[in-house]
């Protein structure tokens, strides 16, 4: 168990040492014959007992994630490769469990509870002072809420140990995987504690939790800090009265904030002993009796060191030519002011002093720290400093293990070795926009002595990122043609190509790359960041409630042909690859052809096309026939004999899925039609056709709402009834509003009958603009026997459209107005991604 065994006291100690030592030396040895001990945590500052050895054959009880719960004897624990043994009621083999798969386990067997000190030797008596006991409350991933007094945690990389009291002198044993857990509090409110203190009325906590309660992503901690420091005038006010603040060791300020005790202080303070590296601070968090928000909070309160808030600070343009960038993001560091002949610096930690010296050694300036969260310190450096480093040509201060790649290209290129700043400045682009969750990274030298613009695609919008100097342009894009595979010779022709590009230790990222040439005898590159991770539940599409139940129906069916439609970058890819994770089950057999393969799925078996060497997406269909196939997926019909071989396989007994790149469900009909297919094969294979659109998403922190005007409900009736009207006689016509409305009603409005309509505002968290994400408009047109009928009779658009909205389809349009209504986004980008 870890416990400290004592030794046995010396013959001069007296009798009284040996015989206690010996009762309970022999009180150890008689435990160990009963039964075998199995290691696990004691309870902080915990001295070993007999009667608290965790042994096999104890009663435990354990609830698994799945539901089940296992009732029986304990048989083993095994810490290190995690797993648990169980032998159940009635059952005479032990059931091996791993920990992964436990959502609790309990050994209900009372033990009991003695400091560690109170085992000196000579002459200490065996007594049992009150425990340590703290409150706790964890809620579980399957929202069931565990709460109760413990005798202080354990951790380790399998989970949360508990040690829920008895009674005054006696625990028992919890245990609760990390995967089990949604969020956990250990200790006191941060609140209770502010309070206690005289930090802050109970008024104020009052004021918190009731903003808390609108913005349930905020912890109180953060909104008791909005008001930090923003401006260089309150940073000096605060600096001049932290003079008459006494200074504290972090031991002392945590026992006065009531985090810790003295005897919690000593025991870390011993460990710290075994490695003098490791602050204080962290030992504490990882034996979890606080946190790094604790210590900051402690930190900045009692030391009276200002907190800084660094998004909003405006930091002068001529601070950072005191601090190099690589000084900056060794020591995670940000320049702020100069006071008093002294350089403001923002540290997550103002006792961590190596930082500090740093910055004395290299500015010859006292260095004077404040605090500020380590997250924004991270991000105000990257802003800080990239811009300079660009427009002067000078990448040496980048931190070179944040860019460092593994590449199928050997860096030994002599390109790549003799420009040694334009191999960093290509890497820092792709981190950047991949950091920044952008799409796409676009690529435009232009002539003569214009600067190269690097614009990257967030949400759908293009922006601009950065300007290279017109001197670096050739070989900026050289470069990328050497990552890509591509030929750097050939600059008259486009070229296609793929980077797989590796962080050291961190996240892989693959790009496609497109390179044209255009006027000037330029090329412009734009690079294509291909997503990666699971492919999203089917659930999570965004899929109105009708829309959902009908595609389900239809890809649920054992053969016929479904398509995606939209322009490039709707999310076509995305939305079957969703659909395909719904029907992956280990009784289908799934083929892919896919130019690239964008998202992997384990179960489908996935093809790269290769046009160049015959391996179209014609052939990859006509081999996938062969293949015993239940599913086909193909990543687009754009030419004849594919979509004939597509419809052909649908109609002997398989699903076929693929996308096309048109405007609407129903033109996606004609076009199929006009590149030649047989109508009466086309009809009978055809299950449905989905249209869908990515529209820009109104930013959760900061979207205001308003209750609609009855003005306004009128104008968003009369554009969605639009499309609806025709051809309809005029009672019908006159109705019609009415029933829509009583629809959004019973679906969008409060109990009251009334609508919110929300608008962007712009904050810290959508960079200002109001927006923050995409999400999904659909138009479903299912094929039923009138709109097969429809294809049969080579009807127009309009008249499929028409006869659509009668069977109960939703336009483009009509499916973002209803978002809107949801409060998910505004009309202004429903009427940008939807003409009609």
């Amino acid at each position: 168990m870890g416990f400290e065994f004592l030794s046995r006291p010396a013959d001069n100690e007296g009798n009284n040492g040996r015989n206690t030592y010996d009762q309970l030396a022999g009180s150890l040895r008689n435990l160990m014959k009963k039964s075998a001990a199995i290691t696990l945590p004691p309870p902080p500052l915990c001295a070993p007992h007999p009667g608290n050895f965790v042994h096999v054959g104890e009663d435990v009880v354990v609830n698994l994630q799945n539901g089940t719960r296992m009732e029986g004897v304990l048989k083993d624990f095994r810490m290190g490769k995690g797993t648990v043994s169980i032998e159940a009621n009635g059952e005479t083999t032990p059931t091996v469990i791993p920990l992964s798969q436990v959502n609790t386990l309990y050994l209900t067997e009372q033990r009991k509870w003695i400091r560690r000190k109170v085992l000196e030797i000579p002459g200490a008596k065996v007594e049992a002072p009150p425990a340590d006991k703290i409150d706790y409350e964890v809620e579980l991933k399957n929202g069931e809420l565990l709460s109760g007094d413990t005798l202080g945690i354990r951790t380790d990389h399998n989970g949360l140990y508990l040690f829920p009291v008895a009674d005054q002198n006696h625990y028992t044993y919890a245990f609760i995987p990390h995967n089990a857990i949604e969020k956990r509090r250990i200790g006191q409110r941060i609140g209770e504690i502010l309070v206690e203190q005289k930090v802050v009325s109970e008024k104020q906590i009052d004021e918190a939790l009731t903003v808390q309660e609108e913005r349930r992503n905020l912890p109180i901690g953060a909104y008791l800090r909005e008001k930090a420091i923003v401006s260089i005038a309150e940073l000096e006010r605060a600096l001049d009265r932290q003079k008459v603040v006494p200074h504290m060791k972090l031991g002392e300020i945590l026992i006065g904030e009531g985090f810790i005790n003295e005897e919690q202080l000593n025991a870390a303070l011993e460990e710290q002993k075994n490695d003098r590296k490791v602050p204080l601070g962290q030992i504490l968090i990882r034996q979890g009796l606080v946190t790094s928000g604790d210590i900051q909070q402690c930190l900045a309160k009692k030391l009276g060191i200002p907190f800084v808030d660094l998004k909003n600070f405006e930091i002068p343009s001529d601070i950072t030519d005191l601090v190099p960038a690589a000084l900056a993001r060794q020591h995670q560091i940000v320049p702020l002011h100069l006071h008093k002949n002294k350089l403001v610096v923002a540290v997550e930690n103002p006792m961590h002093w190596e930082p500090l010296d740093a910055v004395r050694f290299h500015t010859k300036l006292f260095a004077e720290p404040v605090m500020a969260s380590g997250d924004a310190i991270t991000e105000t450096i990257a802003k800080l400093y990239t811009k300079d480093e660009v427009d002067d040509f000078s990448f040496d201060d980048i931190d070179e293990s944040e860019l460092e790649v593994e590449e199928s290209v050997q860096d030994d290129d002599e390109f790549a070795v003799s420009d040694n700043v334009i191999v960093k400045l290509i890497n820092k682009i792709i981190i950047d926009a991949h950091n920044q969750e952008a799409s796409d990274i676009h690529i435009e030298p232009y002539a003569n002595d214009g600067k190269t613009v690097v614009r990257i695609r967030k949400d759908g919008n293009l922006v601009n990122f950065l300007e290279i100097p017109a001197v670096m342009r050739n070989k900026v894009v050289a470069r990328v043609k050497i990552m890509s595979g591509l030929d750097i010779a050939e600059r008259r022709k486009p070229q296609d190509g793929k980077i797989d590009f590796r962080r050291r230790g961190k996240q892989r990222i693959e790009l496609r790359v497109a390179t044209l040439p255009t006027v000037g005898g330029q090329e412009d590159v734009v690079m294509r960041i291909l997503p990666s991770g699971d492919p999203i539940l089917i659930d999570n599409l965004g899929l109105s409630k009708n829309n959902y139940e009908e595609v389900v129906k239809a890809v649920s069916k054992p053969y016929g042909l479904f398509f995606v439609c939209g322009p490039t970058g709707s999310g076509k890819s995305t939305t079957l690859h969703s659909i395909l994770r719904f029907l992956n089950t280990t009784d289908r057999k799934i083929w892919t052809a896919e130019d690239p393969v964008e998202i992997r799925q384990k179960g489908l078996r996935q093809v790269q096309v290769l046009p160049k060497i015959g391996l179209d997406f014609a052939a990859a269909m006509r081999s996938f026939l062969r293949a015993d196939p239940d599913i086909i997926m193909v990543g687009e019909m754009r030419d004849l004999e594919t979509t004939k071989t597509g419809i052909e396989a649908s109609l002997t007994g398989h699903m076929v899925f693929s996308t096309l790149h048109t405007n609407s469900a129903a033109e996606s009909i004609i076009r199929l039609l006009d590149m030649g297919m047989d109508p009466f094969s086309f009809a009978d294979a055809l299950n449905g056709i989905l249209a869908q659109r990515l529209a820009r998403r109104l930013c959760p922190d900061c979207k205001k709402g308003h209750k609609a005007s009855a003005e306004e409900m009128k104008r968003l009736l009369q554009e969605y009834c639009q499309d609806l009207i025709m051809d309809k006689d005029q009672d019908t016509a006159e109705s019609l509003p009415d029933i829509i409305l009583n629809h959004w009603r019973d679906n969008f409005a409060d109990k009251n009958g009334a609508f919110t309509l929300y608008e962007s505002v712009g904050c810290d968290k959508c960079d200002g603009i109001g927006y923050k994400g995409r999400f999904g408009i659909h138009e479903l047109l299912i094929a039923s026997d009138t709109i097969k009928r429809c294809i049969l009779e080579h009807k127009r658009v309009a008249e499929i459209v028409a006869i659509a909205l009668e069977e109960g389809m939703r336009t483009l349009k009509q499916d973002g107005m209803e978002k809107v209504l949801q409060g998910i986004t505004d009309m202004s980008q429903v009427r940008k991604v939807c003409v009609r």
